[in-house]
């Protein structure tokens, strides 16, 4: 076996030393890329025939692709031994990384359930904090679990007594994780073991003797009950084959919550991801034996469901695209309810109900405004402080007071605050010390004309003072899909990038939620070219306005990003000096086969259909690589734990584009064996990968970092 491995490796390295060599920025120089066997495979699509040249990287398991892998992240670390500022950047990141981290807290009995990371720890541990006073107790800690630093765990529900945590592990950055129950009183955790899996919600139930969850294969997603003490194996079916003669199937996929009162089971049935459809059903716990009742089902549109008070109060963008919230009435039609919160020019992100109030957070030009409300719909006030920052929803309960929400940005650091629902009096929670002078820097938010005309916001970071003079490295990074709004957040490389008196800009694509579910379809299906085109009117934009120049910049994009990726170097490789494509979706045709990719049929088509494999044939990175053209350098970054996004996508373009490229420019592939789309890798393994990420970005659009 490792003889057959040797003789792959010597064979892609021997072929390779036939081409031209490389050549990156800062004096980097690189033998020539290892040249990939292509095994062309033919496929028709109605007629059409698309030839794949590296079908087989698709076979993660083979000896043929592991080798590939092999050879190629051995080619990519001889580029970054060669990068003098990359030992630099780590030091830095250390400082940036390294520090203490909360996540929201889950409040019990006056207690307080979270998970936090003191610093210079790898992983967060599961705390305790007897009421707001308390010192933090260490209950769980991976360390302790596992001797794999890339070991996680995440908090998935407190019993309502808080004697019972539900906990998940996590093995680097897979979506699975294996879910344990840990009894607080005895410091032990329980026999029962749910196995790895995809779990959408957990939920105690409300005398603490048993669990509901719902877990996702690729046949289809299902409600169980679990209950302590028992085998798996015995777990009772809830709900998830059919509901009112209609089948249920592997892109409908469940949540549960047990309302606050500890009346209803309410369960959520979204159709894909995101879901063009959302039904909702609900048991009365209270009545053993009783049916789900429906309070929405078989409407077009979204909703999420609240309870408090005894009435239920839904979020929907049904006849509303900005969003509305309604008092809903089971039994009556969605267009008889009553309005609570009506539609606005700005689009409802999210929404709560903690301590008998609504907080409703909307974006206004993609900056964050949480308005308060109470629950017949009066406004009695607003959160502050969240100007060119993102303010997170209230997160709590119905019955508690106390309410929690956090305030960060580009250039401040995420603050949890605790939030007195009776007196609006604010305590900070948590707030991380980082060495950041955050004061030195600002934001800005511009608006630009798309392709077609359509105006488009962005947000550009820098330091205050800094001039656009045609010169600086400008990083810039975009999403456009899922109806995900891109806010500003912190993310500790944007501020390294800052630090080295770089611009970090951040333009609202088409196929966000930004501006509601219209500006979403704006970017879906035969649409999604709209996404591309406003990343590009961005870059002109920035071009235009002296911010850089094509020779000084850098972008990255991560998964749906990481499209929006390939689009630029197979779109406009002349806008751009420096791209990371990161766990990408790059062949359009087959992505659907792989992992969750037959979810995301909602938002993108698919090639098994005819009308939408000719747009999706017109955009789709790997069909769309012409031989010959002088590509920018890139880095395409994924890892084997990655259960979302197939690696294969990487793998075989880094193949392609490095047979294809005729501009001597370094093209990367760095495949790590722990990496994944789920945040569960060490910090140190992070540093470790954002620094290579950004040791290449910075080598390939600026000159050497500024000491700190």
């Amino acid at each position: 076996m490792k003889n057959v491995r040797g003789l792959l490796l010597l064979l892609f390295v021997s072929i390779g030393s036939r081409a031209q060599s490389v050549h990156g920025r800062d004096g980097i120089r690189l033998p020539p890329p290892p040249k990939v066997q292509a095994q062309p495979v033919d496929d028709n699509y109605n007629g059409v025939r698309i030839t794949d040249s590296y079908r087989w990287l698709e076979d993660a398991n083979s000896h043929e692709t592991k080798a590939f892998v092999d050879v190629e992240n051995e080619y990519t670390a001889r580029y970054f031994r060669q990068t003098p500022i990359r030992s630099r950047i780590e030091s830095t990141l250390e400082s940036l990384e390294h520090v203490a981290r909360w996540e929201f807290p889950v409040q019990r009995m006056g207690n307080y359930y979270f998970l936090k990371r003191e610093a210079g720890e790898d992983q967060e541990s599961i705390f305790l904090r007897h009421g707001w006073t308390g010192k933090d107790v260490r209950l769980l800690d991976p360390a302790v679990l596992s001797r794999d630093r890339n070991t996680s765990l995440t908090l998935e529900d407190v019993s309502r007594d808080g004697n019972l945590i539900a906990y998940g592990v996590r093995q680097g950055g897979a979506d699975e994780t294996v879910l344990h129950i840990f009894d607080v009183k005895s410091g032990k955790t329980l026999e029962d073991t749910l196995p790895a899996g995809l779990y959408r919600s957990i939920q105690f139930t409300s005398d603490g003797t048993g669990l509901y969850y719902t877990r996702t294969s690729q046949q289809r997603s299902l409600l169980y009950l679990h209950t302590i003490g028992t085998r798996v194996t015995r777990d009772a079916l809830v709900f998830g084959n059919e509901f009112r003669g209609e089948l249920l199937g592997p892109n409908d996929l469940l949540q549960c919550f047990i309302t606050d009162d500890e009346k209803y089971l309410v369960v959520t049935i979204d159709h894909g991801v995101p879901a063009k459809r959302t039904d909702i059903v609900f048991r009365n716990l209270t009545k053993p034996g009783a049916p789900f009742e429906v309070l929405v089902w078989d409407i077009d549109s979204r909703f999420s469901a609240s309870y408090a008070k005894g009435a239920w109060y839904v979020r929907t963008d049904d006849n509303a695209p900005n969003g509305r919230i309604l008092r809903a009435d089971p039994g009556v039609a969605p267009s008889a309810w009553t309005t609570v919160v009506p539609e606005s020019s700005d689009a409802i992100l999210d929404d709560s109900i903690v301590g008998g109030k609504l907080y409703v957070t909307r974006l206004k030009d993609v900056q964050t405004e949480i308005s308060i409300f109470t629950l017949d719909g009066k406004q009695i006030g607003t959160l502050p402080g969240t100007s060119m920052a993102t303010g997170s929803v209230v997160h709590g309960r119905a019955v508690d007071r106390y309410g929690f929400f956090s305030v960060q940005s580009f250039i401040q650091p995420p603050t949890i605050y605790r939030l007195d629902t009776f007196t609006g009096n604010q305590q900070i929670f948590a707030q991380p010390q980082i060495p950041f002078a955050s004061k030195a820097y600002e934001i800005r938010q511009v608006f630009y004309a798309s392709k077609d005309g359509t105006r488009i916001p962005m947000f550009i970071a820098g330091r205050k003072g800094l001039k656009p003079n045609g010169a600086t490295p400008l990083l810039m990074t975009g999403y456009g899909g899922f109806k995900i709004s891109m806010t500003p957040t912190w993310n500790p490389m944007w501020a390294w990038w800052l630090e080295q008196g770089g611009w970090f800009a951040l333009p609202n694509l088409r196929g966000g939620g930004e501006f509601g579910e219209h500006w979403h379809e704006q970017g879906m299906f035969e649409k999604k070219q709209n996404v591309f085109d406003d990343w590009f009117a961005a870059a002109r934009y920035l071009i235009a306005h002296q911010y850089t120049s094509s020779e000084h910049f850098a972008i990255i994009g991560v998964s749906n990003g990481g499209l929006l990726m390939g689009a630029s170097m197979t779109q406009h490789p002349e806008l751009f000096s420096a791209i990371v494509c990161a766990y990408p979706l790059l062949d359009m045709l087959r992505y659907q086969h792989f992992l969750q990719g037959s979810h995301w049929v909602t938002e993108y088509g698919s090639s098994d259909h005819p009308d939408q494999f000719s747009y999706l044939l017109k955009y789709s990175p790997y069909q769309n690589v012409k031989a010959g053209t002088a590509y920018p350098a890139i880095l395409f970054f994924t890892g084997e734990d990655d259960t979302r996004v197939d690696p294969l996508h990487a793998r075989k373009m880094a193949a392609l584009m490095q047979a294809a490229s005729s501009s001597g420019r370094p093209i990367l592939l760095h495949e790590s064996t722990v990496g994944g789309h789920s945040a569960g890798v060490s910090v140190d393994q992070r540093i470790q990968d954002d620094a290579d990420i950004l040791a290449f970005l910075w080598t390939e659009s600026g000159p050497a970092p500024v000491s700190r």
